[in-house]
């Protein structure tokens, strides 16, 4: 066999051998990034427990995804009776609280001013930006370690997030607090890349009126309507402690204020209204969207307010930092104990 023989043999062999090797971190973040760029619109549901409380608390997710910018993600309580809805159309960004019959308008560049652990794109976008992001491939599946974009949220600067090498569509994110333990794991039980809608798919009126016939409307008689649950935040900050509790009637509801004194002051209001408004209520939002675990809320320099089972909530201070704060909201979540 002469050697222009042996030569082709040998390149061929080479050419197999590197086809069968690992894929590169460079290759690996370029295949991402190609497939969101193609992608005209999407689908996905997940499942997104919250490991941030006393005790987790377990989401079903489904995202909507058209291009270039029409967004709709639904976020429902395995258990309790929440629902509360995203939805990014031509006309804002908008929270929807089903059963209070509301909605707020934000004047925000949701989602692309942090990080989104439902988002495939958002997902792609945090590993992209990272430099120091670590990469590996095992068992046909590209793993990611990566810096998060998270504002006001400090305490979870990392997230793994794992695709599935073949059809590059992402299957677990584990966001990791600053000790590395995981508080927050989403786990993707579908994704179609091949997803179409039409323009009325993210419609205002349209999704509050869906969603509210999962999810029971305040004061329309629903079967297990559940009472006024005050609740308390868990969260304790060195040198505060609760200062007074008082509870105010209002027109149809009921309002309770608490006044937490020492060294960081602030004030938790929550309100529950007998019954929604029959018509829906938009309300511009005077802050940016923030993620509180188990509902979404909005958030300036000195509030957040969201909210939970029916029931309105501010948590208002000149003391805390925006960090502070959305650990405080997190916190309440429940549990009786003053």
């Amino acid at each position: 066999m002469n050697k222009l023989v042996w030569s082709l043999l040998i390149g061929c062999l080479v050419l197999v051998l590197s086809a069968c090797g690992e894929t590169t971190e460079e290759e690996a973040k370029s295949d991402l990034l190609d497939k969101v760029e193609d992608v005209e619109g999407y689908k996905a549901t997940a499942k997104m427990v919250f490991e941030t409380g006393e005790e987790p608390q377990e989401y079903d997710v489904e995202v909507w995804y058209s291009k270039p910018n029409y967004y709709r993600v639904h976020l429902k309580h395995a258990e309790e009776k929440q629902s509360q809805m995203i939805i990014r159309n031509d006309e804002g960004v908008f929270v929807l609280t089903p059963a209070l019959n509301k909605s707020f308008r934000f004047d925000s560049d949701w989602p692309a001013n942090g990080s989104q652990a439902y988002l495939v794109e958002s997902l792609v976008k945090d590993i992209i930006e990272d430099e120091d992001a670590t990469f590996t491939e095992k068992d046909g599946m590209y793993v990611f370690e990566s810096k998060t974009r998270y504002k006001h949220q400090n305490m979870f600067p990392m997230q793994e997030v794992t695709f599935d090498k073949k059809t590059l569509t992402p299957v677990s994110v584990d966001v990791k607090d600053q000790e590395g333990n995981v508080k927050i794991n989403l786990t993707f039980t579908s994704v179609d890349l091949e997803a179409s809608f039409e323009k009325s798919d993210f419609n205002l009126e349209k999704n509050m009126m869906s969603a509210q016939l999962e999810v029971p409307v305040l004061g329309d008689g629903a079967e297990g309507e559940e009472d006024f649950v005050v609740l308390y935040p868990t969260e304790e900050l060195e040198g505060t402690t609760m200062y007074e509790e008082k509870e105010v009637e209002i027109d149809d509801g009921k309002r309770v204020i608490m006044t937490f004194n020492g060294e960081r002051n602030y004030t938790l209001i929550q309100e529950k209204l007998e019954a929604a408004p029959v018509m829906m209520m938009t309300t511009d939002a005077t802050g940016e969207v923030v993620d509180l675990g188990f509902a979404v809320g909005s958030i300036t320099d000195q509030s957040i307010s969201w909210s939970f089972n029916g029931v309105d909530y501010l948590l208002a201070s000149t003391d805390l930092t925006p960090e502070e704060m959305v650990s405080v909201a997190r916190s309440v979540q429940g549990t009786m104990i003053k």
